[in-house]
C-alpha cells in the first residue's frame, strides 16, 4: 500500500511539474508582451534585454491608442467578430441537430461530404471564394468575413453533432409524443441542453475572427475598414518601430478575449468534457 501511495504521489508530482513547465513556456511570450508595453524607449535596445522595466510607463498605452485610429479598428474588429459568432451560433446547431436527431434520405452521405471539406486547406478554396464575392460586389466590405459563418462551419457542425448524439433520445421522443414540432424540440429542449457546447463554438469562432489576418488582408482595401489585425503592423516603418507602443496596443487587444474566457470558463470545460462522448 505504501509503495503504491508513494508511486501515486510521485506521478502526481511529476505531472504537476510538467504542467508548470509547459504553462511557463506558454506564458513567456504573453509576459514579455506586457512587460515590453511598460518599458521606456531606451530599454528596448539594451543588451541583454531587461526582463522587467525599471519604471512602469503607463503613457505608452495612451500613445499607442492615439498613434493610429485604434478605436476605429477596434470597432471594426468587434463588428466582424460578433457577426461571425452570431452566424455560427445560428447555422451550426441547426445543421448539427439535423444530422444527429432527424432521419432523412442521404443524411450520412451529406455528412461524410461535409467532413471531407475539413480536409481541404483554406488556400485551395481561397481564389474561388474570392471570385464569388467579387461577382457579388462584396469585396471591401465586412460581408465576406461574416457571411460564410451563416452558411455553417464543418468543424463546429461536427462538434455539435457529437454533443447532440450524447443527449438521451428519450427526451426528444417524449416531446414528439406530446405533439411538439421539431422546431419546438430544437429551441426548447436541444438548444438549452447544448449551452456548454455552444459556448465552446462561440469561443473558438471569437478567437478565430478576432485574430484573423489573412481574410481582412484579402477582402479589405479601405483603411477605414481595417480590423486590429491589419492595424497593428502600422507601428512598423522604415524609420523605426515603436515596439513598446505596439505591445501596449496588442495587450489591449487581448483583454476582450481574456474577459470572454474568464466569464465562460466553467461552461467551456463542460463543453469540451461532454462533446464527443458518443460517436
Amino acid at each position: 500500500m505504501k509503495s503504491k501511495r508513494k508511486s501515486h504521489i510521485l506521478s502526481k508530482t511529476i505531472s504537476l511539474m510538467l504542467l508548470i513547465i509547459v504553462t511557463v513556456i506558454y506564458m513567456l511570450p504573453f509576459f514579455w508582451m506586457v512587460s515590453t508595453s511598460f518599458k521606456a524607449d531606451y530599454e528596448l535596445y539594451e543588451y541583454p534585454a531587461p526582463l522587467l522595466p525599471d519604471k512602469l510607463i503607463f503613457e505608452n498605452y495612451k500613445l499607442a491608442v492615439t498613434y493610429f485610429p485604434f478605436w476605429k479598428y477596434f470597432r471594426n474588429t468587434l463588428i466582424i467578430t460578433l457577426g461571425s459568432v452570431i452566424g455560427v451560433l445560428f447555422s451550426c446547431p441547426l445543421a448539427a441537430y439535423s444530422f444527429a436527431q432527424l432521419e432523412w434520405k442521404g443524411k450520412n452521405l451529406v455528412f461524410y461530404l461535409l467532413i471531407a471539406t475539413m480536409m481541404l486547406p483554406n488556400f485551395v478554396t481561397l481564389i474561388p471564394v474570392f471570385v464569388i464575392f467579387s461577382k457579388l460586389n462584396l469585396v471591401n466590405t465586412f460581408w465576406p468575413l461574416i457571411l460564410p459563418s451563416f452558411l455553417g462551419q464543418p468543424f463546429f457542425i461536427f462538434l455539435l453533432r457529437q454533443f447532440f448524439l450524447s443527449l438521451p433520445t428519450s427526451l426528444f421522443d417524449a416531446a414528439r409524443i406530446d405533439g411538439a414540432s421539431e422546431l419546438q424540440i430544437y429551441t426548447k429542449i436541444a438548444l438549452p441542453l447544448t449551452k456548454p457546447a455552444l459556448i465552446v463554438v462561440a469561443l473558438f469562432q471569437f478567437l478565430g475572427s478576432w485574430n484573423d489576418y489573412l481574410g481582412p488582408l484579402i477582402y479589405l482595401t479601405n483603411e477605414n475598414k481595417y480590423p486590429l489585425s491589419l492595424g497593428l503592423p502600422q507601428f512598423l516603418s522604415q524609420y523605426g518601430t515603436h515596439w513598446n507602443w505596439m505591445m501596449a496596443a496588442a495587450t489591449i487587444t487581448v483583454i476582450p478575449v481574456l474577459i470572454f474566457f474568464i466569464f465562460t470558463q466553467k461552461q467551456l470545460v463542460e463543453g469540451i468534457k461532454f462533446t464527443g462522448s458518443k460517436g
